[in-house]
């Protein structure tokens, strides 16, 4: 089951793409409409943004529209509260506060939105980060599909830290805190009746905690970047291109869960596109690897953390190539579209 958009052959037919576009596509629709709007400036674009005027202090804000609302392994209620706190630990910050605006369907039942609201505040408590402020608006059925969240959440950056998606260097490895691929097959299994949820469940979870123990190792971390929509492809490419290198990572190092790999292989996806919400990559000094390894290994959300591959001394600008077992050589490009809707 492929969903894939095509390719747009002009700004206005960008519109038509839906929930969904990613990767490529999504680029396109942010460089051509969105950031000329509103100004925007030229650079990567990180997962949070610094306040102006205030260089230690991070906002990021998201919204959430993943269906169905409840999943093995998580919620929308719990997964807008590790989104929002995970994009403001990829910029190395720990998270002060957090926001929620709900957009409620007409007809949702209470003990449905009272399951979502008791894991939201569930998951922000247990991530130590207070609710502040919020905002709730209900509308017309058919309006929206049940419930939609948006957070926004603000962070202070850890002192030594000052990770980007432009700062990787050659030689630096890259190092990936645990396994692959668990979130977005979960959700479309679940949607879909598939029964792969009985095996296997959402990796969602906050990764701030996981940067709190890098923080030692100051200016060796050079990029972190949890790998969601897009998966660890597009979290790669982003990568290589906002830091114009080139890196090769190890395709047997790469830790695929056997559901996962089953999964995709009837759905005839790749398990490096697919989203995950409980996973950093890491790029990290050459001298320092070792020591971050152990770090990432020292806090639960991070056991599993492997080693997966380096960036290479010279190269093609932007490019990522994958080694098979067999010695072999490919180029992962970036996903032109997302393959699978509403997993976030």
């Amino acid at each position: 089951m492929n969903i894939e958009c095509p390719a747009p052959r002009h700004e206005d037919e960008l519109v038509l793409l839906g929930h969904g576009a990613g990767g490529r596509l999504t680029a396109e629709l942010l460089d051509t409409l969105v950031l000329p709007a509103l100004d925007g400036q030229a650079g990567p674009l990180e997962d949070a943004a610094l306040l102006p005027g205030h260089p230690d202090l991070v906002i990021s804000t998201d919204s959430f529209v993943v269906s169905p609302l409840f999943f093995p392994g998580g919620d929308i209620g719990s997964l807008a509260v590790h989104g929002t706190v995970n994009d403001l630990a990829m910029r190395g910050a720990r998270p002060l506060a957090l926001s929620v605006a709900l957009i409620v369907e007409e007809g949702l039942p209470m003990s449905e939105l009272r399951a979502v609201l008791k894991s939201l505040g569930k998951a922000a408590r247990a991530a130590e980060v207070p609710v502040v402020t919020g905002d709730t608006k209900v509308v017309g059925r058919g309006a929206a599909d049940k419930v939609f969240i948006n957070t926004t959440g603000v962070g202070q950056r850890h002192h030594a830290l000052r990770p980007s998606a432009a700062l990787a260097r050659p030689g630096d490895a890259i190092l990936l805190s645990g396994p692959i691929g668990l979130h977005g097959t979960t959700v479309l299994s679940t949607r879909e009746g598939l029964g792969f949820e009985s095996d296997i469940a959402s990796d969602s979870r906050p990764l701030h905690r996981i940067v709190h123990a890098l923080a030692p190792l100051g200016r060796h971390v050079h990029t972190l970047r949890d790998p969601t929509r897009g998966g660890l492809a597009a979290a790669l490419n982003e990568i290589a291109r906002d830091s114009s290198i080139a890196l090769e990572v190890e395709d047997s190092s790469i830790p695929v869960p056997d559901a996962v790999a089953s999964a995709c292989d009837l759905l005839g996806l790749d398990p490096l596109i697919v989203a995950n919400e409980g996973c950093l990559v890491a790029f990290i000094s050459p001298t320092a690897a070792d020591e971050a390894l152990a770090a990432i290994r020292s806090v639960p959300e991070g056991s599993d953390a492997v080693r997966i591959g380096e960036v290479l001394p010279d190269g093609p600008p932007g490019r990522v190539v994958l080694r098979t077992p067999v010695g072999a050589r490919r180029v992962v490009d970036m996903p032109l579209g997302e393959q699978l809707p509403r997993i976030c």
